[in-house]
């Protein structure tokens, strides 16, 4: 016997995101009635992570579903919504969630003027659209967006895919998003260029290196915050950061490389928070700045 309260689900969008919350909401028996899949990847994706269940087209799904799962780009999601609205898919009472991190339920508006209910449920994870990402929804936190009376609704969602909902306010959708994406993405490009200078100096398995100390970094930041910052520029070794500059200017300028504006970004910005928050005295703030100028200008590297 099914439990009571069992929807059925329509998902748009076959992606990474869209399967995996799919495959989860189908793991909370609910009924995912149909999926819409383009590509042959999202299509692959659709049959490993949903089997048996039907690829529709998209006014097919928005039909038949009682929750519709919106898992497109963030450029798309507007175009796709009000397109649906004109061909007055949307129908009185039906849930519509998506997934952007950026946007909160504003967005579905042409939802909301059709008596349905707009939900906005970003889960904080990135995800490789295997099954492996099933088990990473257990310690996932999901962004959660609903008018007030409809909150509980998009939570019980979010629990049944064993995740956890954070209510975030509509106004603050796009800094939520901001601080999700400069923390993950960025992280990206900070260890790719960390591997690449530990490569280049004859390190055969940089992250072999890297691993255990970004590992312990993380789990130190997370757990103390800026109490947990290390290294020069926390402790005003302004020396050895203008020994860092000047190796990463000429590494640069040989290959056109990226790493010194990011060094340079992140050490002021690592000084300037150090010094606002008594971890540097003013003189040695002052050193750490002046390490970072660039010789040949007399002044900060753009």
């Amino acid at each position: 016997m099914a439990k009571p309260g069992r929807l059925g689900v329509g998902i748009i969008g076959a992606g990474k995101v869209g399967a995996v919350l799919g495959a989860a909401l189908r793991g909370a028996e609910h009924a995912v009635i149909g999926v819409s899949a383009v590509s042959d990847a999202s299509r692959e994706r659709a049959e490993t992570l949903l089997p048996g269940v039907p690829v529709l087209d998209v006014q097919d799904i928005v039909e038949r579903a009682e929750l519709v799962l919106l898992a497109v780009p963030d450029d798309a999601l507007g175009p796709l919504v009000e397109g649906l609205a004109k061909l007055r898919a949307w129908h009185p009472g039906q849930l519509v969630a998506h997934t952007s991190g950026r946007f909160g339920v504003g967005i579905l508006h042409p939802v909301r003027a059709a008596g349905a209910v707009p939900l906005a449920l970003h889960p904080a994870m990135t995800f490789t659209g295997m099954s492996l990402d099933l088990t990473r929804l257990l310690d996932c936190t999901f962004g959660v967006t609903a008018d007030t009376a409809m909150l509980p609704i998009a939570q019980a969602l979010v629990v049944e895919m064993g995740a956890e909902p954070v209510a975030i306010a509509e106004a603050d959708r796009t800094l939520y998003h901001a601080a999700l994406a400069h923390g993950s993405n960025h992280l990206v490009t900070l260890v790719a260029q960390a591997s690449q200078l530990l490569r280049e100096v004859g390190v055969e398995a940089p992250e072999r290196m890297l691993g255990p100390l970004l590992r312990a970094t993380l789990e130190n930041a997370l757990a103390s915050g800026e109490s947990a910052l290390t290294g020069p520029v926390a402790r005003g070794d302004a020396g050895t950061v203008a020994a860092h500059a000047e190796a990463l200017r000429e590494h640069d300028a040989g290959s056109g490389g990226d790493i010194l504006e990011a060094y340079l970004a992140m050490a002021r910005a690592t000084a300037r928070r150090a010094g606002s928050r008594g971890l540097l005295k003013p003189d040695q703030l002052e050193g750490v700045n002046r390490a970072l100028e660039d010789p040949d200008q007399g002044g900060p590297e753009s």
